[in-house]
């Protein structure tokens, strides 16, 4: 049995050593916010924060996160930053959003004004297939606005 702290809530879960977070998340709680796509930590669809650093939680096991804080997509639901996706047009199918701002969000924690060359930067590991790149960093830039 296990203990996890999502969104600020505590959750007992009972599941075999080696199950991922992201198996957790979506199948165990409820989750699916949190997207799986690639499942081997290429693709950051699958990305949450461990007390706010970005991780990929399909090759997270959960046995490893303990009593750290973990956030979702669901946790973050009414950041400014999913207002700036939407404002933007950051998104086209829509798949890979909850990575993106789950990862831009921790950024934008760090580092509230990041420049063009940050945003890229922190923002490498998600990809979009779609190739809304250019809006992203544009959500991300004038989150605030």
């Amino acid at each position: 049995m296990s203990e996890l702290s999502v969104n600020g809530s505590s959750y007992e879960v009972d599941v075999p050593v080696g199950t991922s977070l992201a198996h957790v998340l979506r199948d165990e709680l409820g989750l699916t916010g949190t997207k799986v796509a690639c499942g081997e930590g290429h693709c950051g669809a699958c990305t949450v924060q461990v007390d706010g650093v970005p991780t990929l939680s399909c090759i997270t096991l959960v046995h490893t996160v303990g009593s750290r804080d973990v956030t979702t997509i669901e946790g973050l639901r009414d950041h400014p930053l999913v207002h700036a996706f939407v404002r933007t047009d950051a998104l086209q199918c829509g798949f890979c959003t909850p990575g993106q701002i789950v990862s831009a969000a921790a950024l934008v924690q760090a580092n509230p004004e990041p420049s063009r060359e940050e945003i890229r930067h922190a923002m490498a590991g998600n990809l979009c297939r779609c190739g809304t790149y250019p809006k992203i960093e544009e959500a991300i830039a004038t989150w605030r606005g």
